[in-house]
């Protein structure tokens, strides 16, 4: 009876691999030894694929950002829902990679998807009548607030025991043992209500160019 064959090797299995690695133990255990292993292959194997770690990275940021819709930069020109689409697309596909994120973070670099991201937000922001150098801060300023809010759960980031919080040295922290609980209803209504104040306060300062 002959034997079962391996899987065969290709980018989008060993970029796939990459990512449960850095998801399940972080983006210091990935190395490309590492990472044949997982796969059960010689590391040899994985430069016919991938010439250096860093490589790997980027296919895996790009695999990332390429579930980013930005379709809501129509041309209909209304930034508006352009902006909250994206925002709320791109911190879905971050937060799914919470240890990937400080990698994201540091921005598209030569990448396809994150370069395609960036052009249809930026694009859709100059169309609407946003001047370039306005639609390039709204642009960044999207950006640092979906990372930050993708990088961890600000609710978890308090234990669960009542304990912790002795009101003589907290006393206005006599729930925060039941943030935990909420997490969800905490760290979304978060990134809600700051992306919709943020929105709203562009709206603000908006002057299309002619």
């Amino acid at each position: 009876m002959a034997r079962p064959r391996k899987p065969l090797l290709s980018r989008e299995r060993i970029v796939t691999a990459a990512l449960a690695l850095i998801d399940e133990e972080g983006l210091q255990a990935l190395s490309t030894r590492r990472l044949a292993a997982e796969l059960g292959v010689s590391g040899p194997s994985l430069y016919n694929h991938f010439t250096t770690k860093d490589e790997i990275l980027d296919a895996a940021a790009d695999m990332v950002i390429a579930k980013v819709d930005v379709s809501g930069f129509g041309p209909d020109g209304d930034w508006r829902r352009g902006l909250l689409e994206w925002a709320r697309s791109y911190r879905a596909a971050l937060a799914a990679h919470p240890n990937f994120v400080p990698f994201l973070a540091q921005g598209p670099g030569r990448r396809p998807a994150g370069l395609k991201m960036a052009d249809a937000a930026f694009g859709g922001m100059v169309e609407a009548g946003w001047p370039p150098a306005q639609a390039t801060k709204v642009c960044a300023m999207v950006r640092y607030f979906v990372a930050g809010s993708a990088l961890g759960s600000f609710a978890r980031g308090f234990v669960d025991d009542a304990a912790a919080y002795d009101p003589a040295d907290y006393p206005h922290l006599g729930q925060a043992h039941l943030l935990a609980e909420h997490q969800e209803q905490v760290d979304e209504g978060a990134f809600e209500s700051g992306l919709r104040a943020l929105v709203d306060g562009l709206a603000l300062q908006y002057q299309p160019v002619s």
